[in-house]
């Protein structure tokens, strides 16, 4: 049985990540599991999960391109951009044109910098920007720089006899985008305001929903959750290295090696195939960011 790696999950709507997070602590019987990388409630889809020592891996998963698949609704806005809060103004969206709509995604590709939802874990002044506005302040949260890759509009929907337009869409972008402020963005470029409806994310990295468990699959596996072991997360989500029995010893108590050219950072793996760490070259050695192996 593993003990120690990582769980690819498909994250039920209504449940925060912590949830998924105490749930799985219960099936493992362990305390060191952790999450990598937040989902709303209302969203659903690939919620990375690491166990025991693969909680280390995760700092290198927050930071993966990640995939969406969603729906802006423009002609409503809402206080926390997507479906959970209350609306706050409706504009008439029947006139906007599907080219004035892919204009306005079209826009959003590249390198942008993007303001965060108000209503956001990021913190302000070391409270959580969605704390100060649920007290009624007026949050203003500096712009950050974020790729989106690649934005593809699915479907334009005109429902009948509501006078507002439903935008399905696929999106990959760098960690820290938020697709409910692409809705907001959009709607407000548009001048009729929009928000998100649902969001499902389609992938983290190379890990995708094609590899997800559902909670009642874990359940029924428990405790023999993990999917991934520690040395098949690492090859799934760096390049590597194998170590001679030499370097193995180093590495094992931490000691550097002599770098080979790898662009990092990466996974350096002994001759049987155990992940011994992560690793970056600098300063003409190639040295440890986090040793996984025992010494």
């Amino acid at each position: 049985m593993n003990t120690d790696g990582l769980i690819v999950v498909d994250k039920p709507a209504g449940m925060t990540s912590h949830d998924v997070v105490a749930r799985i602590r219960r099936l493992a019987k362990t305390r060191r599991v952790g999450h990598g990388g937040t989902l709303d409630p209302m969203a659903t889809g690939v919620l990375i999960i690491g166990v025991n020592r693969a909680t280390r891996l995760l700092t290198y998963v927050i930071g993966s391109r990640k995939s969406y698949a969603g729906t802006i609704r423009l002609g409503q806005t809402t206080v926390t951009d997507d479906a959970e809060g209350d609306v706050t103004a409706s504009v008439p969206a029947g006139a906007v044109s599907d080219e004035a709509i892919r204009a306005g995604l079209a826009a959003q590709v590249g390198e942008i910098d993007q303001v965060p939802s108000a209503v956001s874990a990021i913190k302000i002044n070391g409270e959580r920007a969605y704390k100060r506005v649920r007290e009624g302040e007026t949050v203003e949260i500096p712009a950050r720089r974020i790729t989106v890759y690649r934005l593809d509009v699915l479907d334009i929907r005109r429902p009948e006899g509501a006078d507002v337009i439903d935008v399905d869409i696929d999106v990959t972008c760098s960690s820290g985008t938020y697709i409910r402020a692409i809705a907001r963005d959009l709607g407000a470029a548009l001048g009729v305001g929009g928000h998100l409806t649902a969001l499902r994310r389609t992938a983290v990295g190379d890990m995708a929903l094609d590899a997800a468990a559902t909670l009642p699959e874990l359940e029924e596996r428990a405790p023999d959750v993990v999917g991934l072991s520690l040395a098949e997360a690492a090859r799934r989500s760096f390049p590597q290295r194998t170590a001679t029995d030499e370097e193995t010893r180093v590495l094992r108590h931490g000691g550097p090696l002599e770098p080979v050219g790898i662009e990092g950072p990466y996974a350096v793996f002994d001759q049987s195939g155990e992940v011994l760490a992560i690793v970056s070259e600098r300063g003409g050695k190639a040295r440890a960011e986090i040793v996984l192996a025992p010494a």
